[in-house]
């Protein structure tokens, strides 16, 4: 699918706001795919598509999560994580996208999962440090994705789990597996 092609799709779907990230999100990823070996096509389609079921209504986004069997445990946790799988679910069956490593770099964006595959691990990143995004620690985070991918992903995920219980909030499983996964690893790039 052309980038024009895409935009316009996911330009109805998001508002303004969210449609000037997913061009940040698109242009750091494409650069991240370029320096890290990954398909730069690839990168660029997962993520203009990443935030596709953002806006969807949370009664729609429960409903896919029951009826596709996604696991259940994500309605206990935030309704932001729900966008991904959904969205991953979403532009697969609207969209017409079935190439497996864009949708699981869509479905795993906002949780992350123990050994990502490095699509996965760029639009997390990309999705993190994009230019638009302004907070505590993504200066870090923009660092070290230049040199190394995992360390950026690992220090993201540390960043915002400590967010997180700030705020007093529960941290969805696969987020602290993929901590943990990195933590073990020792932040190595693969």
């Amino acid at each position: 699918m052309e980038r024009e092609t895409a935009l316009k799709i996911v330009e109805k779907q998001i508002t303004e706001h969210r449609y000037l990230h997913t061009i940040g999100v698109m242009e750091t990823a494409i650069q991240l795919a370029q320096k890290y070996g990954e398909d730069p096509k690839k990168a660029e389609i997962a993520a203009i598509f990443h935030d596709y079921a953002k806006f969807r209504p949370k009664d729609e986004m429960k409903q896919i999560i029951i009826d596709q069997k996604m696991p259940i445990q994500l309605l206990d946790y935030n309704s932001e994580l729900w966008h991904a799988p959904v969205g991953a679910y979403l532009v697969e069956k609207e969209v017409g996208i079935t190439d497996q490593d864009v949708l699981g770099a869509i479905k795993y964006h906002t949780s992350g999962r123990p050994n990502m595959a490095l699509l996965e691990k760029i639009i997390y990143v990309a999705d993190y440090i994009e230019p638009g995004r302004h907070f505590p620690g993504v200066e870090e985070v923009r660092e070290l994705a230049q040199t190394n991918l995992d360390k950026a992903l690992l220090k993201s995920l540390q960043n915002t789990i400590q967010f997180l219980m700030k705020k007093n909030q529960a941290v969805y499983p696969d987020t602290i597996e993929t901590y943990n996964f990195y933590i073990l690893k020792g932040g190595r790039s693969n």
